[in-house]
């Protein structure tokens, strides 16, 4: 499947073209390597580093969807790696410089 296809179809991008100027503008990366092709192939166990606002997703994809589901179902296809337990006292700080 094509990695803008995918972005599309997991929910993590709103529009396709969108998803295909987040592939092509060179800042994800696809097992480690940088993806410069909106049409570059992925498939079930490769790992997916996606810019975010906040820094870095990083995914591993655990199966291909055949269509653009609801948020769960989208969901059931991949696995964030970098999910760490945030830190209170970080999220306290943030919450007073707004």
């Amino acid at each position: 499947m094509r990695v803008d296809k995918l972005l599309w179809f997991l929910r993590l991008s709103k529009t396709r073209p969108i998803a295909q100027v987040l592939a092509e503008s060179g800042h994800m990366r696809l097992n480690g390597r940088r993806v410069e092709r909106a049409h570059q192939k992925v498939s079930p166990g490769d790992i997916l580093t996606l810019p975010t606002a906040e820094g870095a997703r990083v995914i591993e994809i655990l199966s291909l969807p055949t269509r653009r589901g609801p948020a769960p179902e989208a969901q059931a296809c991949y696995r964030v790696l970098d999910a760490a337990p945030a830190d209170p006292i970080a999220a306290a700080n943030r919450n007073d410089a707004v």
